[in-house]
């Protein structure tokens, strides 16, 4: 059955790859971005290829604009049968050294902006009897790494309301699913990697991270190859809740459920290089 569906952060990486499979699968593709320019080389890419789209720039914290983007989309198509929640941002650095004021935009964006936009767009399912929501959240928010305590609380914080509204909103068949990424060769974490000052406590431990996170980085799952796994769970009847597109997050998630917490942390020391 061909869907209507909202991508939140559309413009590049995985959101812009799922976008355009989506449409050339024959669904109905609309999304907003805060990157102009990316915005309008995907318009121009989903215009010549014959797809109905919306396209829009706008900010997932703009809570008026997003109302605005909904009725558009609304009225231009009558519902949303999917969405897809993947607008987040990282936040990087040893929890004593945040600045806190700046992590708050973390929190609003990665968590009070993907339930804005589910908010939004459930009324519609709800009456509708149907519809599914899909929310991109990381392998960190289920097993907490150093050195991203803030971005972990905020993927933590949206796994535990999306398996929250399962429960809320199964009865009006609408479904709910988790994308639990590890890494995906994008520019993501390198936009947050920075290094503390050399006098820094923590200045030789998070060098050794960011090389070797960067050094997996070069290796990692393909936005595209991501993409396909994401179009599968979007394109399920009955998606599962919990979703890995990558190896290493399966293997982790796995080593997370079983084994005991002292070796868990002793692989995950060892894997970042971080052992004192």
């Amino acid at each position: 059955m061909k869907q209507t569906i909202v991508i939140s952060g559309i413009a590049q990486g995985m959101g812009r790859e799922v976008a355009l499979m989506m449409a050339r699968k024959g669904h109905t593709v609309c999304g907003f971005d805060m990157d102009a320019e990316s915005l309008a080389s995907l318009k121009s890419e989903l215009k010549q290829a014959g797809t109905r789209h919306y396209l829009t720039e706008l900010n997932i914290t703009d809570t008026v604009g997003l109302k605005a983007f909904r009725d558009e989309v609304i009225k231009k198509y009558q519902h949303v049968d999917s969405v897809l929640s993947n607008v987040g941002i990282g936040f990087f650095g040893a929890f004593e050294e945040l600045d806190l004021d700046k992590a708050l935009q973390c929190l609003n964006i990665n968590v009070i902006g993907c339930a804005r936009l589910l908010q939004l767009f459930i009324p519609g399912m709800r009456k509708a009897k149907q519809g599914k929501l899909v929310v991109m959240s990381s392998l960190v928010g289920r097993i907490p790494f150093p050195f991203e305590s803030l971005y972990a609380a905020s993927k933590f914080a949206v796994e535990g309301m999306v398996e929250s509204l399962q429960y809320e909103l199964d009865p009006f068949n609408i479904r709910v699913a988790l994308i639990q990424p590890a890494q995906v060769s994008t520019t993501f974490a390198a936009k947050v990697h920075t290094l503390p000052s050399k006098d820094s406590p923590y200045y030789a431990r998070i060098k050794r991270f960011i090389e070797r996170d960067e050094e997996l980085i070069k290796n990692a799952t393909d936005p595209f190859t991501a993409a396909q796994r994401i179009v599968d769970v979007l394109e399920a009847s009955s998606p599962k809740l919990h979703n890995q597109i990558d190896f290493m997050s399966s293997v982790f998630l796995g080593l997370n459920r079983f084994l005991p917490k002292r070796i868990r942390d002793s692989i995950l020391l060892n894997h970042m290089d971080i052992r004192v």
